[in-house]
């Protein structure tokens, strides 16, 4: 099959197809002809040498999630049938025509989603989800800070607050910001070189008509300078749930607001996750949220596809961060 083999760290020049074998599925496991997949910021990293593939001994290809239809079962699968249209997270592999998953861990593509735009789905909606709701506690009537409002989390993240009731605040540089406003952020603030953190109170202020503004949980992928001002802007008790570190991986901040304020800080990802914790949470993720887009509720946001063959140009747009939402390879 062919597939981008990692086989050194660099810029995206080193994104190549090269031909190899077509994994086996083990007896839990279903075999996907991969039709599309997406470029995710993890991607990036591990292109860089700065984010390896958990998984020992497997090929490097990058790829965090995919969309396809079952070509091959496992021995003891139940539950799946060949020529089913499914969609999922991985530790790597999307970026190759074939991939085999845990049966337990693939999703079925709803009704109303199409097998094209399904890529752009699992891995964004279900880090936003995760994070503001199961790890946050995101309810009804709450208030939501995400940073990069306009990336493929962000877009998730607003879609997936204001469905279950909540309000939501977003950063984004000032290009995007009626992309943000148009999937419902109740504040769209510039993140850079703006004071969003003084601005972010009064802004809250203004549409609960309320004193005391600030927000209950902060998904952040940003890091760096940000965390302190996340522990200004955040109110007691609240959660900040650290996803990514685009901004740096280190900081300066007043550790006592985090004491004074009783608040949690919790660092997260998806990919280097326990096997059975990623089948949990693509479960009950598959229950809870992926109805929601046959419901016309949720719906990808897709900037752009590429085709395989030009997945080096697919990274330069997400590095320049260029793109609102999704890039999509079709494969």
């Amino acid at each position: 099959m062919r597939a981008v083999l990692l086989t050194e760290y660099g810029g995206p020049e080193v994104l190549r197809i090269s031909d190899v074998p077509s994994p086996v599925p083990g007896p839990d496991e279903i075999l996907v002809d991969v039709r599309h997949t997406a470029v995710n910021r993890a991607d990036v990293l591990q292109r860089q040498g700065r984010y390896a593939d958990p998984r020992p001994g497997a090929l490097a290809i990058p790829g965090l999630e995919y969309a396809g239809v079952v070509a091959a079962l496992g021995e003891r699968v139940t539950g799946w049938a060949v020529g089913d249209e499914v969609m999922g997270i991985e530790s790597g592999g999307g970026y190759a025509e074939q991939i085999a998953t845990d049966a337990r861990q693939a999703i079925r593509v709803p009704a109303g989603l199409s097998l094209a735009d399904a890529a752009a789905v699992p891995e964004v909606f279900l880090t936003a989800w995760d994070a503001l709701v199961v790890q946050g506690g995101l309810t009804s009537g709450r208030w939501a800070l995400v940073h990069a409002g306009a990336s493929g989390v962000g877009t998730a993240a607003i879609q997936i607050a204001k469905a279950i009731g909540a309000r939501i605040a977003v950063t984004c540089s000032a290009g995007k910001a009626d992309a943000c406003r148009e999937l419902g952020a109740d504040v769209v603030l510039e993140r850079s070189p703006a004071d969003w953190a003084g601005a972010l109170g009064p802004a809250i202020a203004a549409v609960d008509q309320t004193p005391g503004a600030g927000v209950d949980v902060i998904l952040d992928v940003i890091g760096g300078d940000e965390v302190d001002r996340n522990l200004t802007v955040i109110r007691p008790q609240g959660h900040i749930v650290q996803v990514g570190l685009m901004g740096g991986a280190k900081a300066t901040v007043n550790m006592g607001l985090l004491l004074a304020k009783r608040l949690q800080w919790t660092g997260t990802v998806l990919r280097a996750r326990p096997p059975e914790q990623k089948v949990a949470i693509s479960r009950r993720f598959a229950d809870e949220v992926v109805p929601l887009f046959s419901a016309g509720v949720l719906r990808p946001v897709i900037d752009r596809r590429f085709r395989l063959d030009d997945i080096a140009e697919a990274h330069r747009v997400m590095e320049a961060d260029a793109n609102v939402g999704k890039l999509l390879i079709d494969v």
